[in-house]
């Protein structure tokens, strides 16, 4: 039997999402992989792309001290259960639960992944619970990973831990791309001409496509914003939003709502397991975020040779090099926003130039199968170092 590797997420829908296809790959390599977060809709789904069980304890996603509590002693006793070698962990609940839970159990090897930190959002008592909670995470794992250059600059400038603690894998992401899986070569021509009739996306339409959350700090409100005001200039302009609706978390305000639910060129589609035939479809990425890790959404788009436009965060602004894939633009400035999605439309050669850099620059530094083998490499010398201890002792 392989040593026991147990990941954990606060829902599945980050186990399936941030670490897709890691796990077949690691038991491939001699790993016996576990995953660990809380019940979800994705839980079925998860269990069978990544052929790893699941053990559902009672995650949750907000500032819960019982709850949490709770979890940590179910976190607890899964790690003297299975007796796994490697804990690692993904989102920011999780990670403090897996660093301290496995601390307290034992487990020698405990990694957290950061991929984007919420508290950047924050002020005040919340925003000092939140540096604490990361700080108590840090202090008890052995490694940390965040998946970008700039995330690691600001854990450092942050004082979260030391600089020997914390490592960027490869040019940085949570989990690399499946370059192959996002290519225009992957799909079926005939459904694509099916969805864009569907989609009422005439020949002569430009589609700028937005995935995520459509909240606040992903910068919903300057895009649609920003689109209203072109939509007057430009009637063959379509904006492409695929994800869910979540006011209870972050909401948006009331005309911009209204605006995505009565501008026949805002095309809203929901949450989508299947985003490729969007990208497929569509002419530039839009995506004004406030705060990212590292995203895959913009790597997703680049594979389709799609310019895209971000703001000037971390994560963002090292998938997207100005000029040359796409144009960064400063966070929560719809006016900026607007420039940009205007330069695609009026400068042909600006747009053509972006569009045949983006997705060779995708493949070049990002492509999953890489990434996976550099965190193999990683468990390894962990292994090797976690032994080399045991044989001191001995």
């Amino acid at each position: 039997m392989g040593k026991v590797l147990v990941r954990i997420a606060t829902v599945p829908i980050s186990l399936k999402n941030l670490i897709r296809g890691q796990l077949p790959y690691m038991r491939s390599r001699g790993f016996e992989p576990v995953m660990v977060s809380a019940a979800g809709p994705e839980s079925e789904t998860v269990k069978i792309e990544q052929e790893s069980p699941l053990i559902e304890i009672n995650l949750t996603r907000k500032i819960t001290p019982v709850q949490d509590l709770k979890a940590l002693w179910q976190f607890y006793k899964v790690c003297k259960k299975y007796k796994p070698t490697i804990v690692h962990s993904h989102t920011p609940k999780a990670g403090v639960i897996g660093m301290l839970g496995g601390a307290l159990a034992g487990v020698p090897i405990r990694l957290h992944t950061v991929a984007g930190l919420p508290l950047m959002e924050e002020a005040g008592l919340k925003r000092h619970i939140l540096n604490v909670v990361e700080k108590i995470t840090y202090a008890c794992a052995t490694k940390i990973y965040p998946n970008s250059t700039i995330l690691k600059e600001y854990i450092l400038n942050s004082s979260f831990c030391g600089q020997e603690k914390v490592k960027v894998i490869g040019n940085g992401s949570s989990n690399g791309i499946n370059t192959h899986f996002f290519s225009l070569d992957a799909l079926d021509v005939s459904k694509l001409h099916q969805l864009k009739q569907e989609l009422a996306i005439k020949p002569e339409d430009f589609v700028f496509v937005f995935i995520g959350r459509l909240v606040k700090d992903k910068g919903i409100q300057e895009l649609v914003t920003a689109f209203k005001s072109l939509c007057g200039k430009y009637k063959h302009l379509k904006l492409l939003l695929v994800g869910s609706l979540e006011q209870h978390l972050d909401p948006l305000s009331a005309e911009i709502i209204q605006e995505i639910e009565h501008n026949p060129a805002i095309l809203s589609v929901g949450y989508q397991n299947e985003v490729r035939p969007y990208l497929a479809l569509s002419h530039a990425l839009a995506f004004p975020s406030y705060r990212e890790g590292f995203p895959n959404v913009p790597m997703q788009a680049g594979c389709f040779e799609l310019p895209c436009i971000v703001t000037n965060i971390n994560g963002c602004n090292e998938i997207i090099v100005e000029g040359e894939n796409g144009l960064i633009i400063p966070p929560k400035n719809a006016r900026k926003l607007q420039e940009a999605m205007e330069r695609f439309l009026r400068e042909e050669t600006l747009y053509e130039h972006l569009k045949s850099n983006a997705r060779r620059m995708i493949v070049e530094r990002y492509d999953q199968g890489h990434f996976w083998e550099l965190l193999y490499q990683e468990y390894q010398e962990h292994l090797k170092e976690h032994e080399f201890a045991i044989s001191k002792l001995s």
